[in-house]
């Protein structure tokens, strides 16, 4: 019996894990260490400047084959015209599991205020990815044969499409995303056709507004992001609340942000069945030094069973160019 029920939770981790291998590129709450770019299209060249962003996230320090994620971004503005481009490459590996991706980026920027004083603006952004996944599964048997199991590094390509929208209203903001529009028959399955998933359609919708006095040095900026997989019909709704404080410098920021999955998932213990729904709690750390941007995020999963007690810690570098002079009277840090 505890044979079984060790073999029932290998299954289940690695199905787990071969999930989320399998989404493109995961979604943490890197977005609110002023990279948008990372999750909506939309984003690209919205800001007056030109901007490259490079994160690094590892998870459990002390486990072998964690978690880990390598991002490079970089967007911006077609000279003077109200389109922009843009670019990603992460890398990301999960255990056995790892994938590496590129997507390149064309977004376009709708001016609706009569001046550019008045900020109200609506973006298009299309996103074109290519990934490559892999399984390693050269060391999965010591002896014996299982017809399951090949035995050597599994690959495969995937292209698919992101689009989404973006609205600036001076200080408020929305933005929508469907990510992984196309289907990719085939492409997410082993050698034997087991867990064959081609619906990785992902629906992102986030909103905020930023607040602050007039003449004060200090702002704040709640905002919330809603997150639903369409094939897996699960949801998830990140609650986030952000501050700035404007520097000789440049800026001091830092916030919190608190996920939490809207599905719950049950597991046995000595009182019976339990169930627990996914909790994150993720405080972040940040400054703008002149063109320089430079953050920090713990990541800390709050729930009572857990694979590992550790935290997620990620690094964020940033670096500001082309930048044109502010046009707008807003507290808009995504813009500005």
């Amino acid at each position: 019996m505890i044979f079984k029920r060790c073999c029932l939770v290998v299954v289940i981790g690695l199905i787990a894990q071969f999930g989320n291998a399998q989404e493109g590129l995961p979604i943490y709450s890197d977005y609110l260490t002023d990279n948008y770019y990372l999750i909506h299209p939309s984003m690209a060249g919205v800001a007056n400047c030109a901007k490259v962003r490079l994160t690094a996230r590892k998870q459990w320090f002390d486990q072998d084959n964690a978690p880990a994620l390598q991002t490079m971004s970089i967007n911006g503005r077609i000279g003077e015209t109200q389109s922009a481009v843009g670019a990603i490459v992460y890398n990301d590996k999960n255990g056995y599991h790892s994938q590496t991706g590129a997507y390149f980026t064309y977004a376009h920027h709708l001016l609706f205020s009569r001046n550019e004083i008045d900020l109200n603006m609506l973006s298009f952004g299309l996103s074109a990815g290519i990934i490559q996944y892999k399984l390693d599964e050269s060391t999965f048997l010591n002896e014996g044969f299982d017809p399951l199991i090949s035995g050597v590094e599994q690959s495969a390509t995937n292209f698919n499409l992101d689009f989404g929208f973006s609205y600036h209203f001076l200080n408020f903001y929305a933005h929508a995303t469907v990510k992984n529009v196309l289907n990719n028959d085939g492409v997410n399955a082993n050698a034997n056709g087991v867990f064959k998933f081609d619906n990785l359609r992902t629906l992102l919708f986030s909103a905020g507004n930023v607040f602050s006095k007039l003449g004060s040095d200090w702002s704040y900026e709640p905002s919330i992001m809603f997150l639903y997989k369409d094939g897996t019909k699960e949801s998830s709704i990140d609650v986030n609340a952000k501050v700035y404080k404007t520097m000789e410098f440049g800026k001091l920021w830092g916030g919190m942000s608190y996920r939490r999955s809207l599905d719950g998932a049950e597991f046995a213990n000595a009182a019976g069945v339990s169930s627990q729904k996914l909790q994150y709690i993720t405080p972040f750390i940040g400054v703008d030094y002149k063109n320089f941007v430079f953050a920090y995020t713990y990541s800390y999963q709050a729930n009572s069973v857990v694979f590992n007690n550790g935290g997620f810690h990620q690094l964020t570098l940033g670096y500001n160019f082309n930048c044109r002079k502010q046009k707008y009277e807003c507290h808009c840090p995504a813009i500005n």
